[in-house]
């Protein structure tokens, strides 16, 4: 029976991916640059002149080669990602100084057309992971001209120095000539993010300690960020305390991750965006020794906000698998000027779930790592093995909602959107609940579909559910291993009642009805299990 559940299983997701790739649009069917737009604090990814959500997938760092990309669609293609995230190294397409290779790119380009999904650049440039790794042998063997960081005990550091011109002026060099490529090979808009290094920062020192930052470090505050902070000037110590070097070191990566972007967007203005190495807490403080100081972790967002302008949002790269830390970091990111999108997390099982919660709160995007047979794992930060059983609880969100990826921008960038993912902690019980304004859901895991018995949770934790209002009382609602209840906020006299289930899906962007729910299969609420399904629930009162 494992077997051949399994085997049905791929083909049911063959042949959904199969529609879905039929069903795609022409990429860049309008001829508009996509864009971040924002209104009352929510955003949107606008492609083709419409909301889009991203269903990405992050291929693995040395994936990112011509003779890798068959053992890279295969995966993205079961998985029904619309986007695929992909790396382009400094050492790539410029192996020699002022002499340029994009041939990797064109037939990326081309393969990702062939396939009907968009692509975000990844820059590994100055920085990656925090490290020059991808930076050309031209440049990293070169200290004199491209220094490293000096650490507070007065060594050589591992890290490149933010404050060498030099150093800013060649990757800016490469990151116009790889946007100008861009701009002249790419016209369909294929390419609709870029980030802008990544995992900028250093480990271990909390900021640079030549002579020129030193001096830097003990002048005045620029006036942008004094006014960001809200504080009256002074130096970096008397203004910022204990975190002083921290917001020092965030402050000049990211004018430099700026200086990059704002050469990069005057030839082709797509959105652009710096991704962040986390703390491992972020209910604490830390030592910025600890982590990837001076990157765009969340208690320099302001920082950043203030430092890089031409940046349209900051984004985390999630691979913290607590259910409550999970939740905060996408809070942390989720922000009024700051569009919530995770370019990054893991690819582990206990991640897919995840993806509602993120969703829930108006995320432009979700991308799990590592997403190809190439046969790499980054465990413990991600599965074992990316084996047919993890891969198909991440295909199985993007079937749900690669049918209904515009309209489900649409209605977040409405602010008519919630999602959760099952809990762990003891305390919630198994259950999660939304306050949906006239309703309420109750939200509740590891229940059979048959009866009240209480909920258990599932094992392992695997349930998320995700709400969008479609009208005062209509709601398009879908998950898997869930319960969902309504209830009235203020129900006074009144008694709510199912009146209309209906189980369908989106096409064209148009709701196409299949069955309608009732009796056995909504008398103890909506229970969706591991089954793609969608339903459109009209409420009603009576009394």
């Amino acid at each position: 029976m494992a077997i051949n559940g399994l085997a049905w299983t791929r083909r049911a997701l063959a042949l959904g991916a199969a529609a879905a790739l039929a069903a795609a649009p022409a990429l860049g069917a309008d001829g508009s640059l996509p864009r971040i737009a924002s209104q009352g604090g929510r955003h949107a990814l606008i492609v083709d002149g419409s909301p889009f959500l991203l269903l990405g997938a992050q291929v693995n760092n040395s994936s990112a080669w011509p003779a890798m990309l068959p053992r890279v669609w295969p995966v993205i293609d079961r998985l029904q990602a619309n986007t695929v995230e992909v790396p382009i190294a400094w050492e790539q397409i410029e192996p020699q100084e002022g002499k340029f290779d994009f041939s990797f790119l064109d037939t990326l380009l081309d393969q990702a057309r062939e396939h009907k999904v968009r692509l975000v650049l990844l820059w590994f440039g100055t920085w990656k992971n925090t490290g020059p790794s991808y930076a050309p042998s031209w440049v990293k063997l070169d200290n004199r001209r491209f220094p490293r960081m000096i650490d507070g005990k007065g060594a050589t550091h591992y890290a490149l120095s933010p404050h060498a011109a030099s150093t800013l002026a060649a990757d800016r060099t490469a990151f116009v000539a790889l946007m100008r490529h861009l701009k002249e090979q790419d016209e369909a808009n294929t390419v609709i993010m870029v980030q802008v290094e990544n995992e900028a920062g250093s480990y271990g020192s909390a900021r640079d300690h030549s002579p020129e930052a030193d001096r830097l470090f003990a002048g005045p505050v620029p006036a942008a960020l004094v006014r960001q902070a809200g504080k009256q000037p002074g130096t970096w110590t008397e203004l910022f305390g204990r975190d002083a070097e921290l917001f020092f070191h965030s402050w000049y990566v990211a004018r430099y991750i700026d200086a990059v972007a704002a050469a990069g967007k005057a030839v082709k203005p797509l959105p652009m965006y710096a991704n962040a190495a986390l703390t491992s807490n972020p209910f604490v403080w830390q030592d910025p020794a600890s982590f990837a100081s001076g990157g765009p972790s969340h208690p320099v967002i302001d920082v950043y906000k203030a430092a890089a302008p031409h940046l349209d949002l900051v984004a985390p790269d999630i691979y913290n698998p607590d259910h409550a830390q999970y939740l905060a970091f996408l809070d942390r990111y989720d922000r009024p000027d700051n569009a919530l999108f995770v370019p990054e997390t893991g690819n582990a099982p206990a991640y897919a779930r995840y993806f509602f919660a993120a969703i829930g709160r108006g995320a432009i995007g979700w991308s799990p790592f590592g997403m190809d047979a190439t046969g790499y794992s980054n465990f413990p930060l991600g599965a074992k093995a990316l084996d047919d059983a993890t891969i198909g609880l991440f295909a199985r969100n993007y079937r749900l909602f690669r049918p209904a990826e515009r309209v489900w921008a649409k209605l977040a960038y409405e602010g008519q959107v919630w999602g959760v993912a099952e809990p762990t902690d003891p305390a919630a019980q198994h259950q999660q609940s939304l306050d949906l304004g006239e309703h309420s859901a109750t939200v509740t895991f590891g229940r059979p579909q048959f009866g009240v018995d209480p909920p258990s949770g599932n094992d392992p934790p695997s349930g998320g559910v995700a709400i969008a209002r479609l009208g005062p009382s209509d709601y398009l609602v879908t998950g898997f291993q869930a319960r969902v209840a309504f209830g009235l906020s203020n129900p006074g006299k009144r008694h709510l009642m199912l009146e209309r289930v209906e189980e369908g899906h989106y096409a064209d962007g148009q709701w196409v009805f299949e069955r309608l729910w009732n009796g056995d299969q909504t008398d103890y609420g909506l229970n969706f299990t591991s089954e793609p399904q969608m339903l459109r629930v009209k409420l009603a009162t009576w009394q």
